[in-house]
Order: structure tokens, then sequence, then C-alpha cells
């Protein structure tokens, strides 16, 4: 079966999603990550439509890329001009991108309504702008716009601007999903149709409106496409486009077709986080194949089998992708998610060890009260060995205090004073902070410091507060989710109570600590 051809749009497509704006130095890093990882087209951006996009460019020349090729967008030109004439032309040239890929409208609706020009016209504003181009040495591909709606419409029309695209020059068609809308069984069915009209390479690009942009992108794929443009993540405007990170797993693992190197494969999971961290969004948790949560396994029934043949609740082996299977500890997990726990920390324990029932026991009175463990293996690794005898205590609470003040029209201050015994020597402290979970922050930190001095490489990275019983209005309980993170890790602590200050002193706590027992602190 021939290779499939990967076309990375993130840096454009993917860029016009609510809420990213890349500088072009990401954009460049990113780049280099998309070419490790075996990406054969890396669509950089439309030079012509700001400075930015062309410095990109510019840039870039000078990089020299092992596996991939960079491209350049645009659209066809405009009306009444001559392709060597138009500024967005000149442009692409101007790019020294190696794949110009030139966006044409497909659907009359669009020609006479948005354009507000006749169907011969457009006709040749492709053949002009795709020959021109060609003309200068160009290899040119050419993206039929909302061409599965053009078809719907009028599909002599739709097939006529792409056989006019072919004549022009364009080495390869791409048919774009452009509204999102476009069922599975359609683009089966559209692609059956045209596809033996097609004499050069047919790519595929699905945006996600409809929620089907990747089974769309591998159904076009098994109709004929041998092409397949999409974004890291499936990041994109409104619903975001096809997930290029599912699309090359689905491929390879469970298509057999070829789209990057082998050895490429696993760093699917790091190029989706890297991609994440640079667009400043969270990697979501469940997001197949790479997600947090994609090999994480909670009901002890799944927990059991999952130890005797990964087969019985993983359709792959997780380091394939880069990723790892995770055992959540919770209140369903039953002893099994605790033995392997305790053996991850290289804790000796067995399942009729009355410690083990012990910790079980204890786990699911905590969950009953409303911790999480699931989501704060960092307090559940202190939970065990408090519970086995297994921890020493770094210093001991005398007591705190946190008064919150407010005069008149001033801002509110906030100030923590703390009481603590640490290594037989008592220390009573003070700070401010922007809040109170700030402010005992640095009263602790600041208490600390001359005695572990490795609490200076680590800070709060985020913190979560979630009511538990809303019924119960200002006396409910809350759950405190605090994030950590030193030079090479991250951990997840927690507290709850009735009190949002003890909630959270509770996962503040826990974070400092197993900082300590991390970094093995006499």
């Amino acid at each position: 079966m021939p290779k499939v051809k990967i076309y990375d749009t993130t840096l454009r497509d993917g860029a016009q999603g609510e809420g990213i704006s890349y500088s072009v130095m990401d954009k460049i890093n990113i780049a280099k990550e998309l070419d490790m990882l075996g990406i054969q087209y890396i669509e950089g951006g439309w030079p012509g439509s700001n400075p930015k996009d062309m410095e990109f460019y510019l840039k870039m020349s000078k990089v020299r890329l092992l596996n991939s090729k960079l491209a350049a967008f645009s659209m066809t030109r405009r009306l009444n001009t001559k392709a060597s004439e138009d500024i967005n032309i000149k442009s692409l040239i101007k790019s020294q991108a190696q794949i110009i890929t030139i966006v044409g409208k497909t659907w009359d609706l669009h020609v006479t309504d948005v354009l507000k020009t006749t169907l011969d016209e457009n006709l040749d504003m492709i053949k002009d702008t795709v020959g021109f181009l060609t003309s200068c040495g160009l290899t040119v591909f050419y993206d039929a716009e909302h061409f599965f709606d053009a078809y719907k419409s009028n599909k002599e029309y739709a097939l006529k601007t792409l056989l006019t695209a072919q004549e022009a020059g364009a080495q390869a068609l791409c048919l774009c999903d452009t509204n999102g809308g476009t069922l599975t069984c359609e683009v089966s069915k559209v692609i059956s149709e045209i596809r033996d009209k097609i004499k050069v390479s047919l790519g595929i690009h699905c945006h996600n409106d409809a929620g089907v942009a990747i089974a769309n992108s591998l159904v076009a794929v098994e109709a004929g496409c041998d092409m397949v443009q999409g974004t890291i993540n499936g990041i994109g405007e409104r619903s975001g486009n096809a997930d290029l990170i599912a699309i090359i797993a689905n491929l390879k693992l469970k298509m057999g077709r070829d789209c990057i190197p082998d050895d490429k494969l696993k760093e699917l999971t790091h190029v989706s986080h890297f991609v994440s961290e640079i667009s400043n969004l969270k990697p979501r948790q469940d997001q197949p194949y790479v997600g947090e949560s994609s090999f994480a396994h909670k009901g002890g029934m799944h927990i059991n089998a999952i130890m005797k043949n990964s087969r019985t609740y993983e359709h792959i082996d997780p380091t394939l992708v880069g990723n790892h299977r995770r055992i959540l500890v919770s209140e369903l997990a039953g002893k099994t998610g605790v033995l392997i726990r305790a053996k991850d920390m290289d804790l000796d324990l067995s399942k009729e060890d009355p410690k083990t029932k012990k910790i079980l026991q204890l786990v699911q009175k905590l969950e009953h009260e409303g911790y999480h463990f699931e989501a704060a293996e960092a307090s559940f690794e202190l939970l065990m060995k408090r519970a086995l005898k297994k921890y020493k205590k770094f210093f001991e609470l005398e007591g705190f205090r946190v008064v919150i003040e407010k005069k008149s029209k001033d801002k509110i201050t906030t100030e923590a004073i703390i009481r603590i015994k640490v290594k037989g020597v008592k220390e009573h402290t003070a700070a401010d902070g922007d809040g109170p979970v700030n402010a005992l922050d640095n009263a602790l930190r600041k208490a600390l410091k001359q005695f572990y001095p490795t609490l200076s490489k680590m800070h709060l990275s985020d913190f979560k507060v979630r009511v538990l019983d809303e019924k119960a209005g200002t006396a409910a309980k809350v759950r405190v989710l605090i994030q950590s993170q030193d030079e090479t890790d991250a951990w997840n602590t927690i507290g709850v109570s009735g009190n949002i200050i003890e909630a959270s002193w509770q996962a503040l706590l826990d974070s400092i600590e197993y900082k300590l027992l991390k970094d093995n602190v006499k």
C-alpha cells in the first residue's frame, strides 16, 4: 500500500484556534519538533497576510530540516489581477518555501456570494494562480475549500475546479471539509465517485464541527486519499481540526499504513504535550493515545485483569506511542491497586498482609469523606508511608494564623504567621501573600529554607478548589488540589475540610513533605 503523506497545518490553521498566539520563535520550535517526528509537510503560515509569518519563513530558510518540507499558504489571485502581479502571490515566492499551497473556491455559493464573480472567472483564477507558480518552478498543492458542501450543491462544477487545478500543474489536490459538517459515510461516497478522475496525489482536510474529523480522515484514506492534513492535538478554529496525533497512531497501528518512521511513533506523546505547552493549553487528560488517562485503570476488576494480561483492557501497548500505564488508587480499585502502587514505591506488601487491608480501608474511609487520591498520587504515597511507618516528619506545626485585612478603599492584604519546630529549633515567622494560601506557603518556606534549601527549587503551579456539597452553602466541605513542580517533576496533593484554609494547608503540607521525601532530605 502507498505511503500516506502527513501535512501539518498547526502553525497556520491551528493558530486560528481561540486563545492561541504563537511568536516567531514558538513557530520555529514547533516546526523543529514536527521535523524530528518525521512529518512530511509543515505549513508555516500565510506569508502575505502578516509580517510575523514572513519572518518565520525567512528565518526557517536558514534551518536545515531533516525530514520535512515547508509549505507556504495563500489564496488564488485577486479578481481582475494577474497572478504574476498579485501581492499575495509575490510573497509566496519571497518566502522561499519549497511547497506552495493555494486555497480556491469550489462551492458555487462562495463564488457568487463571497467572491461576487462568475463561475468561469473563478476557474480562471485557479488556472492562472496554479499555472504561474508552477512556471516559477514551485511545487503547488491545491486546497479545494468547502469541497464536500460544493459537491452536494453542484457536483459538476466542484469537480471542474479540481480538474482545472490539476491541468494547471498542481501536484496534489486536497478535499477540504471546511465547515466540518460532513458525515463519514458521505466522505467515503464522494471520494469513491471522483478518485478515478484524479491523476495526482489526493488529500483530505477535515474540521471537527460534527465530531468526526478523525474518522473522516481515516475513511478518506481507505477510499483512496494518500495525504492527510490536520493539526497536532486537533487545535484550530471553532471545534478544531482533525487531530494528527490520533490519525498517525491509527494509520500505523490499526490500518498498517506507513506515514512516519517506525522509530518516531513513540514520540507522539512528547510532541502532543510540547505543542500544548507552547500553545498555553492544558493537555487533555482523555486525549486518545497520549492523554494522561488514556491508559489509566481505576476499577478493581479492570486492574486485576490488566495485571494478568494487558490486552484485556488496553487496545495497544502504551509505550508504542510514548505513553505509560497508570493504576489509579481509589475506593473502587481494591487491594490490587494498593499493591501495585506499593511496588512502584519499593514497599514490601502482599495481598494477605493485614497492612494491605488496613490501607485499603483507610483509602475507602477518606474517599467517603471527599478525598480523591487518583488525582493526588503524591498525597497517596505519603499516606502509604505513614501507614507503614516508613515516613519521618520533617517538622512539627505548633500553630499558624492568617490575617486578612481591608482598609477603606485599599486593596485586601493577607499575612500568615506560623510557628513550627524543625530539628529541635523553634521558628516563628510571618510573610505576606496574594491570598491566604500564598501567604502560608511563603511563611512556611521562610521558616524552613535554612534547614531545607532544596525547597527553593519548587513552586506551586496550579490550585483548584471544589465544593463537595453545594446544598450546604458556605458550610460545605471543600476539596483542594495543589499541583507543585520543580526542575524535573510535577506532583499533586490534596486536602479536604469544611474550612478552605485547613484544606489548603493539608494539600500544601503534603506538597512540601513530598518534595523533601523525593529528594531524600535527611
